[in-house]
């Protein structure tokens, strides 16, 4: 297992002390998420692949974050109770963190060394957006925005990242997730 990643320690949303070597064996997708952002739907994609997927041994793992506009400015009991109540989210959630900047978690902090830039559609565009919509935004490798996505392997290996506005069911996500099962 790559210690570097797994190793890290988090909390889940509860306060339970863990780290993501308690996933061994499954392909997980870490995603930064948010409940008060343009892109909070994503969190109905999320279950919808985590529930497709699970039995052949995918979790998702959420990471409530409010780096990006203020977009995630509840309790870690509130954001679990928006999550179960507005989306009926099953897969396990985990205490509110930063993604960026100086209090960036060490967890991030590896996601992000080991995959520096994501996979995007159109590169480049999103943040365009953001920035036509007088957002600030992030430099290159650093997390964009929310809804930013890694997958790691089995071994708890960095082997993708995706970009924000990359849905979770989108293929390229889909095809990603199904290869790293099927090893």
């Amino acid at each position: 297992m790559n210690t570097s990643v797994t190793e890290i320690p988090v909390r889940t949303i509860t306060g339970k002390e863990t780290t993501l070597a308690a996933y061994k064996g499954n392909v997980a997708l870490v995603v930064n998420v948010a409940s008060k952002c343009g892109l909070t739907p994503q969190y109905k994609g999320l279950e919808k692949l985590y529930t497709g997927y699970r039995e052949k041994g995918l979790v998702v793992l959420g990471f409530p974050a409010n780096d990006f506009a203020g977009q995630e400015p509840g309790t870690n009991e509130e954001i679990q109770t928006f999550c179960m109540e507005s989306f009926g989210v099953d897969f396990p959630m985990f205490e509110k963190i930063a993604v960026t900047g100086e209090g960036k978690h060490p967890l991030y902090k590896a996601l992000i060394a080991a995959q520096p830039t994501a996979t995007a559609e159109k590169p480049g565009e999103f943040r365009e957006q953001l920035r036509g919509y007088g957002m600030p935004t992030t430099e290159e490798p650093e997390v964009l925005w929310n809804f930013e996505k890694f997958l790691l392997s089995k071994d708890g290996a960095v082997v993708a990242r995706f970009s924000p506005e990359t849905t979770p069911t989108d293929p390229v996500i889909v095809k990603a997730v199904e290869a790293e099962l099927a090893k």
